[in-house]
């Protein structure tokens, strides 16, 4: 199938380790341009360096979401290097696992600047380029733990849940001019090597790491026994990112091997 993205431009934020740098890639490998926006300088160079040994188009701008003006000064050199801004992919995210009742006011402030300001920022930075063109689709990467809600999580569940509701708050108010808006929420996803995750991906350095008997026992909550890789959900956006998916909007899909079932 032939997703026609082929010349489209997509701003992928956290696109550099993990889950978000299979994005870039897949979005990359399908003829997009791609705007790599990350704190990790060293790690999206590496990244577009991969894109680019494969004949693909992309480039890095360091960017600190949480940051209004870093997400103006981003999307303004996306404009400058490719003229038109046609996907917006809102994957940065970020935890510590720790029972609610143990955690403070710092802890909530930063899960909720990095999981649900910055994709705010990014949303209305980018959508009035997108209604002036009439054209534009936004998927964000939110979490199984904001449709059901998972322990040591809440806050960051609270935002994941609130990245949907807002997602489809848009979706109704830009329909009209063309642009769509999805959320994929993965379940645990491990990186499966340190060349695929830098120094701020996931949940730090070495999170591609996991004792063997914790990943069996994490997979046996899955209905396919086993967990998910980065590629998985990097399929899922660029479906939903592409005119394949043209008359999807305001939906949120699962890829998580069933979990949610459970």
């Amino acid at each position: 199938m032939d997703l026609g993205l082929k010349g489209k431009t997509a701003i992928v934020t956290g696109g550099a380790s993990n889950i978000g740098r299979a994005i870039s890639i897949t979005l990359a490998a399908e003829g997009a341009n791609v705007v790599i926006a990350d704190i990790d300088q060293k790690q999206m160079e590496k990244v577009v360096g991969t894109i680019q040994a494969s004949g693909g188009k992309a480039i890095a701008v360091e960017t600190d979401i949480t940051k209004y003006d870093h997400v103006e000064a981003m999307v303004k050199k996306a404009l400058d290097e490719f003229q038109n801004i046609d996907i917006l992919v809102n994957n940065v995210g970020w935890d510590r696992l720790q029972p609610f009742v143990e955690t403070a006011p710092d802890l909530w402030d930063k899960i909720i600047d990095l999981n649900y300001k910055g994709m705010m920022n990014c949303c209305r930075v980018v959508l009035p380029h997108m209604i002036e063109r009439k054209a534009g689709a936004i998927v964000s990467v939110g979490s199984d733990a904001g449709r059901m809600g998972e322990f040591r999580e809440g806050v960051y569940g609270g935002c994941k849940a609130a990245q949907i509701s807002l997602s489809k708050t848009i979706a109704r108010e830009v329909g009209r001019y063309g642009i769509r808006l999805n959320v994929v929420c993965p379940g645990l996803t491990l990186a499966t090597s340190p060349e695929e995750v830098g120094e701020y991906g996931g949940f730090g350095a070495g999170f591609y790491t996991m004792p063997p008997e914790r990943v069996e026992k994490a997979a046996s909550l899955y209905a396919l026994r086993h967990l998910g890789k980065a590629q998985d959900i990097a399929n899922a956006v660029a479906f939903l990112a592409s005119d394949a998916a043209s008359f999807i909007t305001g939906q949120t899909l699962s890829v998580s091997g069933g979990y949610t079932m459970i």
